[in-house]
């Protein structure tokens, strides 16, 4: 992907204007408690047919139930594309997955203020990331590929990450609440207790969290070593 993706990062890119990616909460919180609110049914139902399972005569493992829960509680798709994006980015590939978990639970959704795919990506921030990275054939419909949608967003990662010295906290903070609030509640030295909105602190915690369990469960998956 050449045109459409942000496969080329250049190296100077400009970041993306501070009204880029703005009102990114209200959309988050949209997409994710729908997909929150059928998390319990799901689990129960799972449970629910391992029970069969057992009653039926079949072995099931305290591993294998725990695997089958894991794809519940903690989904991981299109691993490949991460690690592609990742290597190509200079990213964490778990960085990465943990963003599209706490986005949209790993599936194609769009919210109400119009964020879509697996990264939530705002139409106005998909514009500016395919002028940055060289784009030239993108339409609003290439965000429900997951290719194209991972690409973009770690695309964008990178970019908050280069303008914040580094600073995760300030990068997740303005990818979820608009770069214009990350640069006042104290960009490149922002920490969790400056961040304002309580919803974006606890995007940002439970990004940093599940990262680390992407890293402890995936770690071969990602092509990481496990520590």
């Amino acid at each position: 992907m050449t045109t459409r993706s942000a496969s080329r990062s250049r190296g100077a890119s400009q970041p993306v204007p501070n009204g880029a990616a703005q009102g990114r909460v209200g959309g988050r919180r949209a997409a994710a408690q729908g997909s929150r609110a059928t998390r319990p049914n799901r689990v129960v139902v799972l449970l629910g047919a391992v029970a069969i399972g057992v009653g039926g005569g079949y072995a099931v493992t305290e591993l294998d139930l725990g695997d089958k829960l894991r794809e519940v509680t903690l989904p991981l798709r299109h691993d490949d594309i991460i690690r592609q994006q990742a290597a190509d980015k200079n990213l964490d590939p778990a960085l990465i997955a943990a963003v599209i978990y706490s986005e949209s639970r790993f599936r194609d959704q769009t919210s109400h203020a119009g964020a879509r795919g697996l990264m939530q990506i705002t139409p106005a921030t998909a514009r500016v990331i395919e002028e940055d990275s060289g784009g030239t054939t993108f339409v609003l419909e290439d965000l429900a590929d997951p290719d194209i949608n991972i690409a973009y967003g770690s695309f964008y990662l990178r970019q908050l990450l280069r303008k914040y010295d580094g600073n995760e906290v300030a990068a997740l903070a303005a990818y979820n609440a608009g770069e214009g609030r990350a640069d006042e509640w104290g960009g490149a030295a922002l920490g969790l207790k400056d961040i304002r909105f309580e919803e974006t602190r606890g995007y940002v915690e439970e990004v940093l969290g599940k990262r680390g369990e992407y890293r402890e469960h995936y770690a071969p998956d990602l092509g990481l070593t496990k520590r």
